[in-house]
C-alpha cells in the first residue's frame, strides 16, 4: 500500500514540490543562526545497518528528523556539500526554540544528528568535523568486511551503475578509483562518484579510515557497534545507542530491517580470497579498539 507521501508525490507536479523544497531550504539558511549544530553523527559503515539504526533513533521523541524532512538521513555536508558552507549545514537542523519545545514536552535532552556512511571513509571528513564540532558524539557500525563488500556491490547493481560481476568489480577497483582519494585532498570542494561507488575492498580496511577520527576524538565520544549485534538484537543495539547519547529510555514496538538485499550466496572462492585479505586488517582493528569482533576471518 502506498504511503500518503507517495500519493502526494503522484498528485503534485515535480516543479511545485521543487519550489517548496527550495523555499524551505532558503528559510533554513536564513534562520541558520538559530539552529545549533548536531549532537551526534553516524559516520559508517556503508551497508552496515546505518539506515536501520537511524530510523530507530528518529522514532525516539527527543530525536528530531532533519529539516526539511525529505525522508533523508544525511546532509552529506562533510563530503559532497562542503562548498555550501556552515549556514547551509545548520539549515538542516531544528532551531533552539524547536529543541526547547521538545524538551519541555518530553522532559529530557534533545539529541540531533545525521547518518552519513561516507563520512568515515572520506579523507577530509574527520578534520572537518573536529574543527566544527569537537564535542560531537560519533556512532560507528562495523560489519564483517567481506559481507559489507558484497552488499555494497549488490546495492550498486540495484542502482544500475555496476555492470560487472562481483569478482570482476573487485579486480577493477584499483584502476577505477586510482587517484580519486588524492584528488579529494588536493581539490577540497570536489566529490568523487567512483570513490563512493566502487570502493568495495578499500572500505573494509576499517582501521585505516578510523585512525583520523581516533586521533581527533576522545574514545568515550565514539560508540562502536558491530553490525552483527544490530542484526541479531536490534532492540539491544538501539538501547545501547540511546544510552550513549544520554537520552531517556524509550522502547519501540518493532524493529524493521531497512535496505535489506537478498541474493545468491557469495562465490566460495571470492569469499576465501577476501577473508584472507582482511584477516590482518581485522586483527589490527580488534587490537586497536579492544573489540571482540566475531567475524569468520578468525582462526577456529
Amino acid at each position: 500500500m502506498s504511503s500518503i507521501r507517495d500519493r502526494v508525490k503522484q498528485m503534485v507536479p515535480s516543479r511545485v514540490t521543487d519550489r517548496v523544497k527550495d523555499s524551505l531550504v532558503d528559510y533554513g539558511v536564513r534562520t541558520s543562526d538559530r539552529r545549533p549544530l548536531p549532537d551526534f553523527l553516524i559516520i559508517g559503515t556503508k551497508r552496515g545497518g546505518t539506515t536501520s539504526l537511524w530510523n530507530y533513533l528518529i522514532q525516539h521523541p527527543l530525536v528530531p528528523r532533519l529539516f526539511p524532512a525529505w525522508n533523508t538521513k544525511a546532509s552529506h555536508y562533510f563530503e559532497e556539500n562542503w562548498h555550501r558552507g556552515e549556514a547551509w549545514y545548520r539549515s538542516h537542523f531544528p532551531t533552539s526554540r524547536q529543541r526547547a519545545t521538545l524538551q519541555g514536552r518530553y522532559g529530557g535532552p534533545v539529541r540531533v544528528g545525521e547518518a552519513a556512511p561516507l563520512y568515515m571513509f572520506h579523507p577530509l571528513a574527520a578534520q572537518r568535523v573536529a574543527a566544527l564540532m569537537p564535542t560531537v558524539r560519533l556512532i560507528v557500525l562495523l560489519r564483517d568486511p567481506v559481507e559489507r563488500a558484497y552488499s555494497h556491490w549488490k546495492e550498486r547493481r540495484t542502482h544500475g551503475v555496476e555492470p560487472l560481476d562481483f569478482a570482476d568489480a573487485l579486480a577493477a577497483e584499483e584502476e577505477r578509483t586510482a587517484g580519486e582519494r588524492e584528488r579529494l585532498i588536493a581539490e577540497p570542494e570536489s566529490f568523487s562518484e567512483p570513490y563512493d561507488w566502487y570502493t568495495y575492498r578499500a572500505r573494509g580496511r576499517y582501521l585505516e579510515h578510523l585512525e583520523p577520527w581516533l586521533d581527533r576524538f576522545d574514545r568515550e565520544r565514539i560508540l562502536f557497534l558491530p553490525s552483527e549485534d544490530l542484526y541479531r538484537d536490534a532492540r539491544g543495539a538501539y538501547r545501547a545507542t540511546v544510552d550513549f547519547l544520554g537520552l531517556p529510555a524509550h522502547d519501540l514496538p518493532t524493529f524493521k530491517v531497512y535496505n535489506e538485499r537478498r541474493s545468491a550466496p557469495l562465490d566460495p572462492a571470492v569469499r576465501a580470497e577476501l577473508t584472507g585479505y582482511y584477516r590482518p586488517h581485522n586483527e589490527a582493528l580488534r587490537q586497536r579498539l579492544g573489540l571482540d569482533l566475531d567475524w569468520p576471518d578468525r582462526a577456529p
